[in-house]
């Protein structure tokens, strides 16, 4: 999904692309396999390891670069594009993150912004986990814990990290939804189904940019540019 919601505001010719906290490369490697050259930054260099070898299985290591690194303490660069997915969650200060994102970018590059959206975390609550209690407890709480890396995150809304973009100068940024309907199916057996994963992602992409149901996604996604100035 969030390829293709790049697809929209990205050049076809190859560009320089900074991906922060980047993994093990899930998005990277999809963007390199389309003749982007792709930095990946992150912390871990357990993560940066997985990213080598997904880059090595699918030959594609002359365009992705691994970096060790703290995001905040790189230096300024110039990139076409900054991806700054699922950081927000774990940052104290996401204007201070969104600042030092745009320090890598060129006047006019794309910056990529995603993170859980805050709206949907009744949603699951209520109809994933059929707990209509911990649902109303949702509506009010900006906290939740991740069961991936066992924490407590930050939840955000598209309005405010818009406003936080606006602060910073940026022109109002495109709004998509990733996971408009995925995470509200209980039955995830039904998602091997290659028939219904199909119809699935067809949904998912004609609901990615639609009022309301981005609002609701279970991730939201921001692009905008770096002003001119």
């Amino acid at each position: 999904m969030a390829e293709a919601n790049l697809a929209r505001h990205l050049l076809p010719t190859p560009l320089r692309i900074l991906d922060l906290a980047g993994g093990d490369g899930a998005d990277a490697i999809r963007l390199a396999a389309r003749g982007h050259h792709v930095t990946i930054v992150d912390h871990s260099p357990d993560m940066l390891t997985a990213a080598r070898a997904r880059a090595h299985g699918a030959a594609l290591t002359t365009r992705i670069t691994c970096v060790e690194s703290d995001i905040h303490a790189l230096p300024p660069s110039e990139h076409d594009a900054v991806l700054c997915h699922n950081v927000l969650p774990y940052v104290d200060d996401p204007g201070a993150t969104l600042a030092a994102a745009l320090t890598h970018l060129r006047p006019g590059g794309v910056l990529s912004v995603m993170a859980v959206n805050r709206h949907s975390a009744p949603l699951v609550a209520a109809i994933r986990d059929l707990d209509p209690e911990a649902a109303l407890a949702a509506l009010d709480n900006p906290r939740a814990r991740t069961e991936l890396f066992d924490r407590h995150i930050t939840l955000h809304t598209a309005e405010e990290i818009t406003d936080t973009l606006a602060d910073l100068g940026c022109p109002p940024p495109s709004h998509y939804g990733i996971r408009t309907t995925n995470d509200y199916i209980t039955d995830n057996a039904k998602k091997s189904d290659p028939t219904f994963f199909a119809a699935l992602e067809r949904l998912e992409l004609a609901l990615a940019d639609r009022h309301p149901y981005k609002h609701t996604a279970r991730l939201f996604h921001l692009v905008t540019t770096k002003p001119h100035r």
